[in-house]
């Protein structure tokens, strides 16, 4: 699986997709990424640039990898389903499934070692489970030989702007700190697959 064969798979026009954007956003950054970044689905920004992660949601995600040590070249970032639903509405489970597919074949592509889900869509969808992001968000969990590593979203963080201790920017901030320091360390491994 090739990352150009992934784009001409979710430029398809698959029937469930029906209702989202004509335009496509792929993923983009390095195709040997050790660190890929999932959302749910591109916002109107991104819609508009045809590029994840630009809006003001995206840009707060740079300033934050940025002030973790984090240059925004060096990870791969992608959304779960690749059009942006109406109304900025979250996918339903439909889209998801009708998007799944190219989404574990961009993942495969790529083949990083962390992929860190944005929110509750992106992390329940790879967990299989029903999870809550302020459960899940900095904890590590094994997934298909790599590791799963939730954050909350940054449109989240945009309306809960607050640095305070627990808070869920400075939550994030921290565990961006911590992903930054294990990966430089060469400290992340991959999981035993059971």
């Amino acid at each position: 699986m090739t990352l150009a064969s992934v784009a001409e798979r979710a430029r398809e026009h698959h029937p469930d997709l029906r209702d989202l954007s004509d335009r496509t956003v792929l993923g983009e950054g390095p195709s040997d990424a050790t660190w890929m970044i999932v959302g749910e689905a591109p916002g109107a920004d991104e819609d508009t640039a045809g590029r994840p992660f630009v809006g003001r949601a995206g840009r707060l995600l740079t300033s934050m990898m940025l002030d973790a040590g984090i240059d925004r070249a060096e990870v791969y970032i992608t959304n779960l389903v690749k059009r942006r639903p109406p109304e900025n509405r979250n996918p339903t489970r439909v889209e998801i499934a009708a998007s799944s597919a190219v989404l574990n074949d961009e993942i495969a592509a790529v083949g990083p070692l962390v992929v860190t889900p944005l929110g509750n869509v992106p992390t329940q969808h790879l967990l299989g489970r029903d999870v809550r992001i302020s459960d899940a968000q900095g904890r590590w969990f094994a997934w298909q030989g790599r590791w799963v590593f939730p954050l909350f979203h940054p449109a989240f963080l945009l309306r809960n702007a607050r640095m305070e201790d627990g808070s869920p920017r400075a939550r994030t901030a921290a565990a961006l700190r911590e992903l930054k320091g294990l990966l430089e360390a060469g400290a992340i491994q991959p999981p035993e697959r059971e």
